[in-house]
């Protein structure tokens, strides 16, 4: 009280004072204050609705808000998404390995006489084009396999940049079971990228492996086998959550590139490999495997929220499968389709040439 009534005996600046000591002593209301609140406190939800919002991680955009946990049933149309798409990709990769021999054999010729052509012909010194195309006859078959792949990694990064494709990337290029689509960001998703050092990771690691899972499959194989890895490996992540009921946006092509480093360590696990920055220490494939599935499943079974520790085991899972019973369960059968397409493309030439006659 003494404190209170100084204040008041000190002329002018005791008004100030008293506000200042008052709320912190007790003794009267504080003066109401006379500030709008802001348009947003009026919004929020009532506390019982209101969700405590997810630690950011630095690889993803900050979620949107979701509402409420969604039923299990919504994994039934990934899950078949997943499947028919798994199913489509094959199909169409061995229809794409036929027609890429078919177009071999029959431009075998025509190759030949334009490489004679280009050793008569002055070359050109300075051309940009010939630079370029040195370059890409000097890379290997994965590394042109990847190229295609890199380059829409990168499209895709730029479109996060442009602050009016916000909605339309966290809508169809973010995956999240919550989320209003479910099936397109599965596969969307894999050529997504928020972070420069993601991205640029997650590239460096596919071209480092592009030459030795290109060699092992074949490119129309590989590209088949990548397109589904990413969208089984986000199906996991599905599940993972709708299991814990930690809802927060995925994206990233980690899932499919576990995928690959998975095959090539399966298939070769005494091959030596070392981390960029630390090249003095080298280990065995098999061992690297290892150690990041117990990583993986460590985050999983403890909660860490850095990265989608369950779509790398799914891509991880999915490549050791793969390897060891997939290719001769999906593409060593593939003679019907192939056969069948053969038939259809043979019928089909032989009522073209009947009407130009």
């Amino acid at each position: 009280m003494a404190w209170w009534c100084w204040a008041r005996a000190a002329g002018p600046r005791a008004h100030r004072l008293t506000v200042l000591l008052e709320p912190r002593r007790g003794f009267r209301r504080a003066r109401p204050r006379t500030e709008e609140p802001p348009p947003a406190a009026a919004a929020e939800p009532p506390a019982a609705e209101a969700r405590p919002a997810p630690p950011r991680r630095s690889l993803c955009p900050p979620p949107p808000a979701r509402a409420g946990r969604p039923p299990a049933r919504r994994l039934v149309r990934p899950l078949l998404f997943a499947v028919g798409f798994t199913g489509t990709a094959f199909g169409a990769a061995a229809i794409w390995q036929y027609e890429a021999l078919k177009a071999r054999v029959q431009t075998y010729f025509e190759g030949a006489r334009a490489d004679w052509l280009d050793r008569i012909r002055p070359q050109k010194r300075g051309d940009f084009r010939k630079q370029v195309n040195s370059w890409w006859n000097n890379l290997t078959e994965g590394q042109r396999t990847v190229t295609g792949i890199i380059a829409a990694n990168v499209f895709v990064f730029c479109l996060w940049r442009l602050p009016g494709m916000r909605r339309i990337m966290f809508t169809y290029f973010t995956s999240d079971p919550s989320s209003r689509a479910l099936c397109s960001p599965m596969l969307l998703s894999t050529f997504s990228h928020f972070s420069l050092f993601h991205m640029a990771a997650n590239m460096y690691v596919l071209w480092s492996f592009s030459s030795s899972i290109v060699s092992l499959l074949g490119c129309e194989q590989f590209i088949a086998v990548y397109l589904s890895a990413g969208v089984v490996s986000t199906f996991v992540s599905y599940v993972a959550k709708m299991a814990t009921g930690k809802f927060e946006p995925s994206l990233g092509a980690s899932g499919a590139i576990m995928t690959v480093l998975a095959a090539v360590c399966t298939k070769m696990p005494e091959a030596k490999l070392a981390i960029i920055f630390l090249p003095m220490f080298t280990f065995t494939a098999g061992s690297a495997l290892k150690a990041i599935i117990a990583f993986d499943t460590a985050g999983l079974a403890l909660g860490w929220r850095f990265f989608d520790h369950a779509a790398h085991l799914g891509g991880a899972l999915f490549g050791m499968w793969y390897v060891t019973y997939g290719h001769e369960l999906i593409w060593k059968n593939r003679e019907p389709l192939v056969k069948a397409w053969h038939e259809m493309r043979t019928k089909n030439t032989g009522k073209g040439g009947g009407r130009s006659n």
